[in-house]
């Protein structure tokens, strides 16, 4: 055998077994069950909406809105939902939601000119942290093309220290809050 072939870039000298062409022994404690992915969520299992229209711009070079537009997307749904009932004032405010967590999980494509609703929901509601289970929905479908999850933590603006959930702020969520969640729970 090459003694160059024996050696890894990092120096260390493989065994003998590691030069065959035969497959390494399994070593697993248990035999892997197939994971069954949750199909996609649908517009009842949300308590508020948002609409948004699709630009030219966002479409990528394989002719859908790019990933990261939804993650944008996300945002645009949270944000919505405190400051249209006068719970945020994202330049006033003392209490602020910061985002610690977010997925999402693609189901069907959405392009430009698309008329996007993104529904929202409260899936858990802590002290200091909530998180929202959102739905992506293109036209008047019922099932959503993605769905995903955005986690904030309320901190204090001048600390950037957790503090409680504001009582004004908490009694709005829990009017969305779906504690027994429906078989989606966000990415």
């Amino acid at each position: 055998m090459d003694a160059g072939a024996e050696t890894l870039y990092s120096g260390r000298t493989l065994p003998d077994s590691a030069m065959t062409d035969q497959p390494p022994p399994d070593r697993s404690p248990h035999i892997r069950q197939p994971q069954i992915r949750p199909g996609p969520p649908t517009r009842a299992d949300f308590r508020h909406f948002t609409t948004i229209t699709t630009r030219w711009n966002d479409n990528d070079v394989y002719g859908h809105v790019n990933n990261t537009l939804y993650y944008a997307w996300f945002d645009t749904a949270v944000s919505r939902f405190t400051m249209d009932l006068g719970l945020l004032d994202p330049k006033t405010s003392p209490v602020i939601g910061i985002v610690v967590e977010n997925g999402c999980r693609f189901f069907s494509e959405i392009t430009y000119p698309d008329e996007v609703t993104l529904g929202l929901r409260v899936a858990t509601l802590g002290r200091s942290s909530v998180r929202y289970a959102l739905g992506v929905f293109r036209g008047d479908r019922q099932e959503a093309s993605a769905d995903g999850h955005f986690v904030h933590v309320y901190v204090d603006r001048a600390t950037m220290r957790p503090v409680p959930i504001p009582a004004r702020i908490r009694a709005e969520m829990e009017k969305i809050h779906v504690p027994a969640a429906p078989a989606n729970d966000g990415a």
